[in-house]
């Protein structure tokens, strides 16, 4: 007796458009793995810069603020103050305690972007003291400046401030001058969707204040 068997063969294998869909899934997995971790680290370092901007600001401002108070005359008489305007202020100031009053120039860069906040500083020479332009050093203090007319790095309060006392309307009479206003406008990353951040001081110039 003759018997037959019938063989059914199961094929476990893939097929080639299998493995294409296969690897396509895993593909997205992959990319979007990697576009989470790139987006986690540009969100960590954006929070440093932050950090790191928010600390560089006080610094600053800690720096303005000592300079300005000790503003007074210089040393060939001139006023304390020598130009006051929204993103420019330049006065006499002894910064380093040697007896000579510098001329500190404080403003807002704009011959590139992004501004800059730059500090010049001329040193005295001769007798009777002369300020010479040529002499004037430089160092910028900081990058990414956002400061614009309606919010200008310096506003002036007379004797009369009061806390919410409306600021000196501009061309300020600088003999009027008692009391600045800092507000210094950073972005830390001018290459995101700018969100710029602002940090305010305030100083009463201690050599020439009257009823303050």
């Amino acid at each position: 007796m003759k018997y037959f068997f019938s063989h059914t063969q199961s094929n476990k294998g893939f097929t080639l458009a299998e493995i294409v869909v296969v690897v396509g899934i895993f593909g997205l997995i992959a990319i979007a793995i990697t576009s989470f971790q790139r987006n986690v680290l540009v969100n960590n370092k954006y929070a440093q810069d932050v950090i790191s901007s928010a600390q560089d600001a006080r610094n600053i401002l800690r720096v303005m603020v000592r300079e300005l108070r000790t503003t007074s005359p210089s040393n060939n008489g001139a006023y304390a103050i020598a130009q006051a305007a929204t993103n420019t202020m330049t006065f006499f100031s002894d910064t380093d305690g040697d007896g000579l009053k510098e001329q500190i120039r404080y403003y807002i860069s704009t011959s590139t972007k992004p501004y800059t906040l730059r500090r010049g500083s001329i040193r005295p020479t001769g007798s009777p003291a002369v300020y010479l332009t040529a002499n004037e050093t430089f160092t910028t203090l900081a990058y990414n400046i956002r400061n614009a007319t309606s919010t200008g790095l310096f506003e002036y309060y007379d004797s009369s401030y009061a806390g919410t006392t409306t600021p000196l309307a501009l061309p300020v009479p600088v003999t009027n001058i008692r009391l600045i206003k800092i507000n210094l406008m950073i972005d830390a990353d001018p290459n995101r969707s700018p969100i710029p951040r602002l940090y305010t001081s305030q100083v009463s110039l201690r050599n020439i204040k009257d009823n303050l």
